[in-house]
């Protein structure tokens, strides 16, 4: 099977249920948001070779990226193909996550400054495009379907991925940055 189709070389792209619309469609953008935020997870997940649970969490969020993007690349009214669905638990799981992570870090009385070390930093890279793709989905969502998980879950990532960076900066001996704002 060829990698290329040609098919989109007019700036149009084809939904799954074979509607075709403009490559610049907000259903477009919004995947492909999370199409960038799952490979910064990987990204990080790669920077992990020491933290083997933390790694194991970011591949099943890779999965639950997956399963986000090939819902939002559907044609609500046209696909017929069956998609799994995120779960309650896969938000529980997030918060759990957040939850078990708090208790090696010191309580949080100020703003941070994104950084710490690069796995820290790139987990906040991460959180930003994250809420970014919240955005989109829930612009998206004001006139599309969009599964009604899909923003609660969102949402408990880009916590799950500031605690994460947090966590990287404990556990890698790196510096939070408090921001101390200029009077």
């Amino acid at each position: 099977m060829k990698i290329y189709t040609k098919t989109g070389d007019t700036g149009q792209t084809s939904l799954i249920g074979g509607t075709r619309v403009p490559k610049h469609h907000l259903r477009i953008e919004t995947y492909g948001t999370v199409d960038e935020l799952n490979s910064y997870i990987g990204y990080i997940a790669d920077q992990l070779f020491d933290l083997e649970m933390e790694k194991n969490i970011l591949i099943k969020i890779q999965d639950r990226l997956f399963t986000i993007g090939a819902s939002l690349a559907s044609d609500p009214e046209k696909s017929k193909m069956k998609i799994p669905d995120l779960l309650d638990s896969d938000i529980t799981l997030l918060e759990n996550e957040i939850d078990r992570m708090n208790t090696y870090l010191p309580e949080l009385k100020s703003f941070i400054l994104p950084g710490g070390n690069v796995a820290a930093s790139s987990c906040h890279i991460a959180r930003c495009v994250c809420r970014r793709t919240e955005r989109l989905a829930a612009q998206l969502s004001e006139n599309s379907y969009v599964h009604q998980l899909v923003l609660p879950y969102l949402n408990r990532l880009s916590d799950y991925l500031f605690v994460l960076a947090r966590f990287l900066c404990f556990k890698r001996n790196g510096t939070e940055v408090l921001w101390n704002p200029r009077a």
